[in-house]
């Protein structure tokens, strides 16, 4: 009852227009479906084996968002059933996507991950290097560039994260202008995500506040 709880409390505080992301990474089965019989459907998990252990054990309707940094080799472990990509950062990945969306019949949606924090520790490629990289999976017909993602630095300076959410936001409404399948923008997490919704986010990634913190 509690997570149930807790997805009430938070999806009362989200617009309708934004997808809430539940960060299910080292969360147990059970606790997962504790969610998914509250009705929720879409979890993200950042290691491709955890999500195609849960994915071959957990209900089939799930839509599983693979939010952690994808290596190459992996991707075809979970090029069969990924809803959507967010770290997306390199042309080789956007090529080795692309191929195993044909080896699978489908087109592979996937964001941009763009490292707005400036901080080393963090994947993402450059706002400069977004056009790039977004004109280059145009030429490819199994992989789709939905839009943009990116993490705030670790700090409770709101105006520093404020200001990374901008830089984001404003790139991607460039391109959506262009493009309107370009259409999400994965910013926000359980600290930041009314920061990033107040800068455009559709897409908030959140755990803690739906599983409570790593002990459970």
């Amino acid at each position: 009852m509690i997570i149930a709880d807790n997805l009430h409390k938070l999806k009362s505080k989200i617009p309708n227009h934004v997808t809430l992301v539940a960060v299910s990474k080292t969360k147990r089965n059970d606790l997962i479906m504790n969610a998914y019989d509250a009705g929720h459907r879409v979890f993200g998990e950042n290691k491709i084996q955890e999500m195609l252990a849960k994915y071959n054990s957990l209900p089939k309707d799930i839509r599983w968002h693979m939010i952690g940094h994808v290596q190459r080799n992996k991707v075809k472990y979970i090029a069969p059933f990924v809803s959507l990509i967010h770290g997306v950062d390199s042309i080789k990945l956007i090529n080795e996507i692309n191929k195993h969306g044909i080896k699978n019949s489908r087109v592979i949606k996937c964001l941009l991950q763009v490292n707005i924090s400036k901080e080393v520790s963090k994947f993402g490629i450059s706002l400069n290097k977004i056009d790039e990289l977004y004109d280059y999976s145009l030429s490819l017909e199994n992989i789709s560039i939905k839009g943009l993602m990116g993490m705030a630095s670790y700090t409770n300076d709101k105006s520093i994260i404020n200001s990374e959410f901008n830089s984001i936001g404003l790139k991607f409404n460039d391109i959506n202008k262009i493009d309107p399948n370009f259409n999400i923008l994965s910013i926000g997490m359980s600290g930041d995500y009314e920061v990033a919704i107040n800068n455009g986010s559709n897409m908030v990634r959140i755990g803690s506040k739906i599983f409570g913190e790593r002990k459970i």
